[in-house]
């Protein structure tokens, strides 16, 4: 009799320790996930969807919300919560279907068009030249042809030519390496 209750203690240790398996093995998958997402970002379902917003671009000056890099324009050192790209022929495209939300121009930014994407997101184009493709309260196709990029932006001026990029997601700005496929640039 003392064998059989000592068998079925064994049965019930080998299922509470199989379940324990399982449990740790949930833990971890969940884990993984939860730290795969960058911290303080919020990964948005239209990811992958955003175009690149200039064709064959290099990436003069990345987005960092972090740490100063250098201003060599204004001497001095800042957070640069936008990324810089220039490209050969200099041209400017929406990075998804939008309506224009403002086109403004002033001596530190140059040409500033803002667009609004829905979901919260909102792209910032600046140091554009003077004439635009598009006109306030109009609407944009993704890959449309904003304008071109120039050395406008007073602020920068001594980076050249370049487009000065922004995104924001509900109305905070966030990293563009996150939604464009910028790595290779």
């Amino acid at each position: 009799m003392e064998i059989k209750q000592d068998s079925k203690f064994k049965g019930l240790i080998k299922r509470i320790g199989a379940v324990a398996v399982v449990c740790v093995f949930c833990l971890a998958i969940a884990l993984t996930i939860a730290f795969s997402v960058p911290k303080g970002q919020q990964v948005s379902n239209v990811m992958g969807q955003f175009v690149l917003p200039m064709n064959n671009a290099t990436v003069v000056k990345d987005y960092a919300d972090d740490r100063l890099q250098d201003n060599p324009t204004l001497k001095r050192w800042e957070i640069h919560l936008a990324i810089d790209l220039q490209s050969n022929d200099m041209n400017v495209f929406s990075i998804y279907d939008g309506v224009v939300k403002s086109i403004r121009s002033n001596g530190l930014e140059g040409k500033v068009v803002e667009i609004d994407h829905g979901n919260g997101f909102t792209s910032v184009y600046s140091s554009l030249e003077n004439d635009v493709n598009v006109q306030e309260n109009g609407k944009v196709n993704k890959g449309q042809q904003i304008g071109k990029a120039s050395n406008a932006a007073g602020n920068e001026k001594l980076t050249g030519g370049h487009l000065h990029f922004m995104l924001y997601k509900d109305g905070k700005a966030v990293d563009p390496n996150i939604y464009l496929d910028l790595q290779n640039k």
